[in-house]
Order: C-alpha cells, then sequence, then structure tokens
C-alpha cells in the first residue's frame, strides 16, 4: 500500500519533500512526525496533546467544558458553584449585621450563620417560607442581587442540561485490542466496533491509517501515514456490530512486519468513524486507535451473536472484546 499522496497533477510544479510532508502529516504537524514517541490518539478518541502558552481567562471556554464533561463532572460542579454562591451570600447576610434577618430565632436553625444560609437557598431558588425575611435597606438590596444571580444561574443550567441531552453524540465500543487474524491465504488487521446505544446510526463510514516512524532518506526518522484499504469501509446500517477489516497484500504497510517491527517503529492505527445519527439527523463522530502493543498476533474474534429457543437472534454486547487463538 503507498503512502498517502496528495500531489497534484503531473502539469503541477514539483514541490519538496517538505512540503509534501506537511500535506501527510494530517495535522500533527513535522514536529510531531519527527520527535513524538508517544501515542498521537487516546482510546477514548482524545487527542495525546497538551496545550500551553495561552492565559488563564484565553485557555478557558466553560460552555465547551460543561458540554464535553462527564455527567459526574457536571452535577459536581453545578452543585460546588450552588454551595459557593448560597454559602458567598450567607457571609454576606451576616456582615450586614445581627439584625439584618427578621423571623425565626437563628438558635431554630442551628446558628446565625446556618439561618443565614438557609435564607439564601430560599432567596436563590425563589421559595420564600416566610420564617425568615430581610429587615434593612442592606440587606434588601442583598436579597434584589441574590434574586437576580439565582435566576440567571438556574436559567445557565438548565440551558446547559437541555444543550447536554440534546447534543447528538456517538457512544461507539471499540474492541479492546485489534487482531491480526487469518484472511484467506494470508492475513489481516481487524478490531472490533458496537453500538452502546439504542439509537440507530445509518450510512457509518471507517477511515483507518497506519502511523509508523520510517527512514526520511537523510538518515533520521519521520513518522509517516498510510491509508488502510478496507474490506468495506462503510456499512448502510449498523444494529449490530461491524468488525472492520484491512486485507494484508503485497502493497499493504503492514505487509512482512513482525510483532517486533511494529513496536520498534512506535506503529500506531488510527480511526475515524462517521456516520448519520437517525433520531437527530445529524453527522456523529467517533476516534480510537490502537499502539503495537495493543495488536494481539494469531487471535481471532468470538462470536456475538447469541440465539435462544423461541427468541430473536441477539448481540451480546460484553463479548465484543473476547478473542481466541486461531
Amino acid at each position: 500500500m503507498a503512502e498517502i499522496d496528495f500531489e497534484a497533477s503531473p502539469l503541477a510544479p514539483r514541490r519538496t519533500e517538505e512540503e509534501q510532508a506537511r500535506d501527510r502529516d494530517l495535522g500533527f504537524g513535522a514536529v510531531v512526525s519527527r520527535q513524538t514517541r508517544h501515542r498521537l490518539l487516546n482510546p477514548d478518541g482524545s487527542f495525546n496533546v497538551v496545550r500551553s502558552g495561552l492565559g488563564l481567562l484565553e485557555s478557558v471556554a466553560p460552555y465547551q467544558q460543561m458540554l464535553s464533561v462527564s455527567w459526574t463532572g457536571f452535577f459536581a460542579i453545578v452543585l460546588a458553584l450552588y454551595l459557593v454562591i448560597n454559602l458567598a451570600f450567607a457571609s454576606m447576610y451576616l456582615a450586614a449585621g445581627p439584625n439584618a434577618l427578621a423571623g425565626t430565632r437563628p438558635e431554630m436553625f442551628g446558628g446565625a450563620f446556618s439561618q443565614a444560609f438557609f435564607f439564601s437557598i430560599q432567596t436563590f431558588a425563589t421559595i420564600g417560607y416566610g420564617q425568615i425575611g430581610p429587615n434593612g435597606f442592606l440587606a434588601n438590596t442583598l436579597v434584589t442581587f441574590e434574586a437576580l444571580v439565582g435566576l440567571m444561574s438556574q436559567a445557565l443550567a438548565t440551558g446547559l442540561l437541555f444543550a447536554r441531552f440534546s447534543r447528538p453524540t456517538a457512544s461507539i465500543l471499540f474492541s479492546h485490542n485489534a487482531i491480526m487474524a487469518p484472511y484467506g491465504s494470508g492475513q489481516s488487521l481487524q478490531f472490533r466496533i458496537a453500538n452502546r446505544r439504542k439509537n440507530e446510526i445509518i450510512q457509518l463510514e471507517a477511515q483507518v491509517l497506519f502511523s509508523a516512524m520510517e527512514p526520511d532518506g537523510r538518515g533520521g526518522l519521520v513518522r509517516r501515514y498510510h491509508l488502510l484499504p478496507l474490506e468495506r469501509n462503510k456499512v448502510t446500517f449498523f444494529p449490530l456490530s461491524w468488525t472492520i477489516v484491512h486485507p494484508i497484500d503485497q502493497a499493504s504497510p503492514l505487509s512482512g512486519k513482525t510483532p517486533d517491527d511494529l513496536v520498534a517503529t512506535e506503529a500506531e492505527v488510527l480511526v475515524l468513524l462517521q456516520g448519520l445519527d437517525e433520531t437527530f439527523v445529524q453527522t456523529v463522530f467517533a476516534r480510537s486507535s490502537y499502539r503495537a502493543e495493543e495488536i494481539i498476533w494469531n487471535q481471532r474474534f468470538r462470536s456475538m451473536f447469541v440465539q435462544e429457543q423461541g427468541k430473536s437472534l441477539a448481540v451480546d454486547i460484553s463479548r465484543l472484546h473476547d478473542m481466541e487463538p486461531v
């Protein structure tokens, strides 16, 4: 398999090797292609890159982070902000004086601070049980300000919650390992995927690239990228599992390679999936990769299909990673 070539027509001016390399690096850059010894793409699809050099305000993207953080992290952040806001206003009510809050005695709430804290929560959520009330100009000014903060905070939290639920994302499970398995009279590189959710993904397309350190012709090494032809690179429907297969022939960059060869050249298989989420009618993506040590040789995947008497054929997703010797 020839290296990815983005050359123009023969009539176009001849470009230097450096210009051609810039087209082949897929966006990782020449420095990464020559120097990195780490994986480019993590198994969860995130890029193994650390960004620095920007100020705190320039690098922080709260909206994007609140959409992409896990559900546990999302609720933890919302709870933390909720407590911080109410603790801050409770301190302000205490600072306004001992008579800033009128009503039930502080002892009934466990002390003056507890009274101020629970009053802040009632104001923040616009509950107003009537047991405690603001007394004086300063206390009422704080209530006015907190009511505005509470209204905006709840609207923002509600909007983020809705955006997280409504944002189309793919939840594709990748097998823990890729395998080198028999294929016809030769071998093939294989890995398996399945849809974790019950939503339907149609027109699912796979693009698989092989990356390895290769001689650059000047006594050094540079990372090259090769597009791997697949047995099938697209499925119209994806209700079951899909074993993605790259047949290894004489043109394949994996031809003649051994496990030690892949480890020595820092080999990595990059995977990009793209499909249409039928529920939202929007394109969704999934990414993953396999390093050389994550490619298991002389194995094959066990069948995921199960059929009980009197029932339809089913797929056992828990078997996605199961392998057996050939």
